[in-house]
């Protein structure tokens, strides 16, 4: 069964979208989209899975659910060539998690480390959405059968768990997929990895050891999408480093953790590599170096704060954006979706 080569990504609305958000994740959706089939989604459902004290509640799920959508637009995403939605508007993400539950098993989920992180000693208490996240995930890849995953280091687990999953499948109902149609008894591909840019994985401002977060305490250890230009450049010139020089050769970044993530945002805000920026600003001192990446990122990011602003302020116009990208969304899903239930042997109205 042929496959059709489509992207498929998603992003949490937990609200305080931030740098590490843009770089590791929305800047390479716009890229995508110039040669790629794409297909981005809002994971509201996937939202939920942790205590309510984390997400929210309901008012402040729909104004996060709105704020990424403006962010995907604001920063270059076209949702008439490509479909932008949220999960919980296409029931086949729930519907194929559950066939999927039937497909995984417990000893693949208890290897999962991110549950591990999120749930931390009280596990007991944890929900069984959290436990259960990363097959609801494999559901959100493969309802579209999407073929490749932009994702970060942290996520390559759960990607790995998505080809797990889609392989028992194959294999499981190899014939009846082939009495359907599928000579190759596949009927789920098994997605690829696209992990690119020189700065994946942006660390907190405060501290070059950890990732950045919207969970820090201090606001200065991350740049928020919606930061104003005067805030953002206050932030890169009060972010934390070390007293040498910028090294002059890449090497030279092993051992210091700051140093390494500042010039890693600059490659990537400048599409240029870690070697490129050193060449340009090594042996020399942290602040002309600070003032040329603050330059850079108000740049870059300031009028994309400035569009979200302009965006979130007609929530009508996102709604009507999430509908129409819902209902395309559906019209794929739902294809995916009869011909699982014909495969397992449901049965269902034709």
């Amino acid at each position: 069964m042929p496959f059709v080569e489509r992207v498929f990504s998603g992003v949490q609305p937990t609200g305080n979208l931030h740098l590490g958000n843009y770089l590791g994740a929305i800047v390479n959706f716009v890229k995508m989209q110039q040669t790629h089939n794409c297909i981005y989604c809002v994971v509201d459902m996937h939202a939920i899975t942790q205590s309510l004290d984390v997400w929210g509640g309901p008012a402040e799920l729909a104004r996060n659910t709105r704020e990424v959508t403006a962010a995907f637009i604001a920063a270059g995403i076209d949702p008439k060539k490509h479909i932008v939605f949220n999960q919980s508007q296409v029931s086949g993400h729930a519907e194929l998690a559950w066939i999927f539950n039937c497909v995984a098993r417990l000893g693949w989920l208890n290897r999962m480390t991110q549950f591990k992180e999120k749930a931390g000693k009280d596990r007991e208490n944890a929900s069984v959405g959290l436990y259960d996240y990363p097959v609801l995930m494999a559901a959100d890849i493969l309802l579209y059968r999407a073929t490749h995953v932009p994702v970060g280091e942290d996520q390559k687990q759960h990607l790995e768990l998505s080809r797990d999953i889609a392989q028992k499948f194959n294999n499981d109902f190899g014939d009846s997929i082939r009495s359907h149609g599928a000579n190759d008894g596949l009927f789920f591909p098994l997605p690829e990895p696209f992990i690119t840019g020189p700065a994946t994985r942006v660390m907190s401002l405060r501290d070059g050891t950890k990732k950045m977060s919207k969970s820090d305490a201090s606001d200065n250890s991350r740049i928020n999408l919606t930061d104003d230009a005067d805030t953002i450049a206050q932030k890169i010139r009060k972010a934390k480093t070390d007293p040498e020089p910028l090294p002059t050769e890449e090497r030279g970044l092993e051992a210091r953790p700051e140093a390494d993530n500042l010039v890693g945002i600059f490659a990537a805000l400048a599409d240029r590599t870690k070697a490129d920026v050193l060449r340009d600003f090594g042996g020399g001192q942290f602040s002309s170096f600070k003032n040329a990446l603050a330059e850079l990122c108000v740049t870059k990011l300031a009028p994309i704060a400035g569009e979200m602003k302009r965006l979130v302020a007609d929530p009508g116009h996102i709604d009507a954006i999430l509908i129409d990208g819902s209902d395309r969304a559906r019209a794929i899903a739902q294809e995916t979706m009869n011909l699982s239930k014909d495969i397992v042997g449901f049965i269902r109205k034709r």
